[in-house]
């Protein structure tokens, strides 16, 4: 065989592969995972996916573990079309999503479940609502190589698969599985819970680079997500904070959650694609447990910060940690769409006791 028809085989075989082909982009599509650790010490970012609470979810809907990569959708998504047998799926976060099947009305599906898909359908992710970005997984994940050990995606250098780009018209995903998985589609009975109020931040490093004046404004004056906003940061709008002498300092490390306050007095809140080291003093620390909420930050969004001690954003993550342990547990097969699943509705206990009118109205248990 001549070297010609070897690579028309190979590329006939990669044709042949199971995977999602990419129909339309949408605007801004990533593949992600939960980040490239151990490498921030030669200046490469961890990456990985804005809300990872998300992407968790998304995966145990999909029967994957946790850290699988999935797509991170941020604004409008891609339609994707499915060249394999078939596809689980399962979407978190406030994504529109709607199937396309040959012969029959679009159908639209619901996130915070799984949705198994055939051959030649269409699936069309549209606006994300309510959030900067969303995650879909797919049952087995991509079948990608690696990069320094992830499948994340850092745009700003072109590190991850697809080249370390976005997606884009005609690219093929490779599936991990040919087919979907045995067994019934699977819903979360509601979606996750993320909090409200302030996000919580650990005061620090550098909180001595900042007056008194400035710390108790930085913990009590509103802020807004300002236009420039991206998965590198963002920045906030609000009242200014003042120095103690200058902005700057001797370059040091960076973390996720960061808040830097140059020159101007206007915080920057750092997120996945952050630099390594930066040479602003640092007024605090945002706790991991509140950074999923801050990776759904948009532009115009309203938020305001709280400062507590480690040991409390230490428990705070060891509850939710628990939390999501709960959530997963409490996935169940997925009900139909606009009927009813009589085997879960026998399942359920709906009576637990019954009422004595007579008596007053005391709970009578029926056991």
């Amino acid at each position: 065989m001549t070297v010609a028809a070897d690579a028309d085989a190979a590329a006939a075989n990669a044709d042949a592969r199971p995977c999602l082909t990419v129909v339309r982009p949408g605007l801004f599509a990533t593949i992600q995972d939960l980040g490239r650790f151990g490498y921030q010490e030669l200046g490469m970012p961890v990456a990985g996916a804005l809300d990872p609470l998300a992407l968790r979810l998304a995966n145990a809907l999909a029967g994957n573990p946790p850290g699988t990569a999935g797509l991170e959708i941020a604004l409008l998504g891609p339609v994707l079309r499915v060249d394999a047998g078939s596809v689980r799926v399962a979407a978190a976060g406030p994504l529109a999503m709607t199937l396309e099947r040959p012969g029959q009305a679009p159908e639209v599906l619901a996130p915070h479940r799984s949705h198994t898909l055939r051959r030649g359908d269409l699936l069309r992710l549209g606006a994300v609502e309510g959030a900067a970005v969303a995650c879909l997984a797919v049952a087995g994940g991509f079948a990608l190589e690696p990069v320094l050990g992830s499948l994340s995606t850092y745009v700003r250098a072109g590190v991850g698969p697809l080249g370390g780009r976005p997606l884009a018209d005609g690219d093929r995903l490779p599936l991990g599985r040919g087919e979907a998985p045995a067994g019934p589609d699977v819903e979360l009975p509601q979606p996750p819970d993320y909090g409200t109020g302030p996000l919580r931040v650990v005061l620090g490093p550098q909180e001595d680079r900042f007056t008194e004046a400035a710390v108790a404004t930085f913990l009590s004056a509103p802020y807004r997500v300002g236009k420039e906003a991206d998965r590198m940061g963002l920045r906030l709008e609000g009242p200014a904070l003042e120095h103690r002498g200058t902005a700057d300092i001797p370059s040091d490390g960076l973390v996720t959650g960061s808040v830097q306050v140059p020159g101007s007095g206007q915080p920057i809140l750092l997120l996945n694609d952050h630099q390594t080291a930066g040479g602003y003093a640092k007024i605090a620390t945002v706790i991991s447990a509140d950074l999923p909420r801050a990776g759904r930050l948009r532009p115009g969004d309203a938020l305001s910060f709280r400062a507590v001690a480690v040991e409390e954003a230490e428990a705070i993550r060891r509850r939710q940690e628990q939390a999501i342990a709960a959530w997963i547990q409490a996935i169940r097969p997925a009900r139909p769409a606009g009927g009813i699943d009589l085997e879960a509705l026998y399942a359920e206990n709906l009576i637990s006791g019954t009422v004595d009118i007579v008596n007053g109205g005391s709970d009578l248990p029926l056991a």
